[in-house]
């Protein structure tokens, strides 16, 4: 239309614009600086998510024909006199305070990022037997149990980030069923499934019968603000 003002530039514009912009390869630079400035990239990247950083992300950053590994190994290794260390986690990385100071960080009574969320003993048991049996509805951990698990419960497992809507079960009424998020191996320190403890004892025990899986392809489901009307 004559006379209206010129049109804003996209978002996408815009990021298409800063992404020509950012200077990934660093060829002006000697190789030592450009190895030096791609670790401090990955760093920073590190130390301000408030979650692990996958490969995908840090790639970003890197020239192309540098290694990922190779700059995490040599973040490692420079980090080993520090009271913080960068561990693999839950798919990705992350900044951890050296288990040895746990002690000192409690007595200090300084809030700390991502405080632990406090379960009650049955949450922490709802908790771990969908770790331990997922997918799984809400219906089979009410008979894990011997009772029901409500709704209240799973809710407050989902709006902790722990749990999140799962393929939906062939039973029927197909009911939603519920899986661990990448929070929950972030929280537990781990990087899959696998990490979880005891598999062998709780197989011999005939406590995950249920499941047919290997624990390395249960899916772990991103987050979800939705929750499922399940059975």
């Amino acid at each position: 239309m004559a006379g209206s003002p010129a049109a804003k530039p996209s978002r996408r514009k815009s990021h298409e614009a800063d992404e020509r912009l950012f200077d990934r390869e660093l060829e002006d630079l000697p190789a030592e600086l450009r190895w030096r400035e791609w670790m401090m990239r990955v760093e920073a990247v590190i130390f301000a998510s408030a979650e692990p950083v996958n490969r995908e992300t840090l790639a970003r950053v890197v020239g192309r024909e540098c290694s990922i590994d190779l700059l995490i190994d040599d973040l490692v290794e420079e980090l080993r006199d520090r009271p913080y260390e960068l561990v693999p986690v839950a798919g990705g990385w992350q900044h951890r305070t050296r288990p040895r100071f746990a002690d000192t960080i409690r007595a200090s009574s300084a809030p700390t990022r991502g405080e632990a969320t406090i379960l009650s003993e049955f949450e922490a048991l709802v908790l771990t037997a969908v770790g331990y049996l997922q997918p799984i509805t809400r219906s089979e951990l009410s008979k894990v149990f011997g009772k029901e698990v409500s709704r209240d419960t799973i809710s407050a497992l989902r709006g902790a980030g722990f749990l999140s809507s799962g393929p939906r079960s062939p039973t029927p009424g197909a009911p939603y069923t519920y899986v661990t998020t990448r929070h929950f191996l972030s929280l537990f320190g781990m990087q899959t499934l696998r990490d979880l403890p005891n598999i062998e004892a709780l197989e011999d025990a005939g406590l995950l019968a249920k499941s047919s899986q290997q624990l390395s392809d249960i899916p772990i489901a991103p987050e979800s603000d939705t929750e499922p009307d399940d059975a």
